[in-house]
């Protein structure tokens, strides 16, 4: 079954009510889609942003209706109907629809699966049913540890990625007394460059955060069911209040999968955005797409806006395949880290730096310019996002020379 052969202005279903299924029905209205779009979400907010949960909004600075994506006029507006707090509980793809857990079956012309992807947990073994143990992944998991943040408790964060590094900062402005441990040798091993990682490291120590590198949790332990104790595997013990655990995310697969899917770490799709079914598209922190060779999926929100437009543009006819153009950004303290282009598998990288608390890192392999850590520099970062879509790799000597315009470099 070609893709013509399906109506493009038929019924739509999104399942999973992130930023790339808003982005989906969103932007299937911009390209004039004029059939039934239902976007399905299991929480009962409409979609909002994430990035906040571990920042402002857990600081109190942003209220719950400001993390919102849109209004819910929009939505009325939009023609865009919106079931939340229900599940998918199957798809049938004879049939094209899928069952919810209410009971109702929504039939599709074109199925969109933007399930998105949840925290890895601690194990009960490791003492991870206990109360007190937190995850930053929803707004009910932010608003249900809101208030452990008191001045003077001991909170232990486990996991040195950026959800820990920025749960550890906003812990560090409430007052409390922090400890961050990292299995990995370094914190930001998976995602960072050593430069990058040893900024933060002196950044967080400098706020009084302890950091533990190459320490792994052995398990946690309490009293009345709740945590009091966290054991390490080199056994040291810190007494703690409270534990947010930030050790990575996993796809949600399981509905594609059940469905018979093809799965490659994530729902596998083509260029265009299609799974194994080419009714079936998937879009966000759930898909694996090809890039540059090879298959990898991406956490971002960046990525969830632009794979979600690309969907939009396959159901409308209209694709052109999806290129990946990986940018992330983390907030702690008054640090703002701008990154663009993926610096896995890089062999050099070198510092542009303009003062202790503003300077970019800048990551190669061989000749090739692969991604830039912007600290505190947004015009950099947004000049480097243009040399690497444009496949310019100016050399280190070059980036490093504090006399030469970056700018300059866009028109060379």
């Amino acid at each position: 079954m070609t893709n013509e052969t399906i109506d493009k202005n038929g019924p739509v279903v999104v399942v999973g009510a992130g930023q790339a299924g808003f982005s989906v029905c969103a932007k299937l209205r911009d390209f004039r889609h004029i059939g039934p779009i239902t976007l399905v979400g299991d929480e009962p907010q409409p979609p909002y942003q994430r990035p906040p949960l571990s920042k402002g909004y857990l600081l109190g600075e942003i209220t719950e209706e400001r993390l919102f994506l849109r209004p819910l006029a929009f939505y009325e507006q939009r023609a865009i109907q919106l079931r939340l707090g229900v599940q998918v509980e199957e798809i049938d793809r004879q049939r094209r629809n899928v069952l919810l857990s209410d009971r109702s079956v929504l039939p599709y012309s074109h199925l969109v699966l933007a399930t998105g992807s949840r925290p890895r947990v601690l194990n009960r073994e490791q003492g991870g049913d206990l109360e007190g143990v937190y995850y930053v992944r929803s707004i009910a998991d932010t608003k249900k540890m809101a208030p452990e943040f008191k001045a003077g408790r001991h909170v232990l964060v486990v996991g040195g990625g950026y959800i820990g590094l920025e749960a550890a900062a906003v812990s560090s402005k409430l007052g409390l007394r922090v400890t961050l441990i990292e299995s990995a040798p370094r914190i930001l091993q998976r995602v960072a460059s050593v430069q990058t990682a040893s900024f933060f490291q002196q950044l967080h120590r400098s706020h009084d955060v302890e950091i533990c590198e190459g320490v792994e949790l052995a398990m946690l332990t309490g009293r009345d069911g709740r945590v009091t104790q966290a054991l390490m595997q080199d056994g040291r013990a810190f007494d703690v209040d409270f534990v947010i655990v930030g050790i990575g995310i996993q796809p949600n697969i399981e509905l594609a999968q059940a469905a018979g899917l093809e799965i490659d770490n994530g729902i596998k799709v083509d260029a265009q955005c299609r799974t194994s079914d080419p009714t079936i598209l998937a879009a966000g922190d759930c898909a694996s797409f090809p890039w540059k060779g090879r298959r990898i999926r991406l956490e971002s929100v960046g990525n969830g806006i632009d794979q979600g437009e690309a969907v939009a543009k396959m159901i409308m006819l209209a694709a052109e395949g999806y290129t990946a153009k990986p940018w992330f950004w983390s907030d702690q303290f008054d640090i703002k880290l701008q990154i663009v282009g993926l610096a896995a598998g890089h062999d050099s990288a070198v510092m542009r730096k303009i003062s202790e608390n503003a300077l970019s890192i800048w990551h190669y392999r061989g000749d090739e310019l692969l991604a830039v850590d912007a600290i505190n520099q947004p015009a950099v970062f947004m000049i480097s996002k243009r040399l690497i879509e444009a496949g310019k790799s100016p050399g280190p000597h070059i980036v490093t020379d504090l006399g030469i315009d970056l700018k300059s470099l866009l028109h060379s």
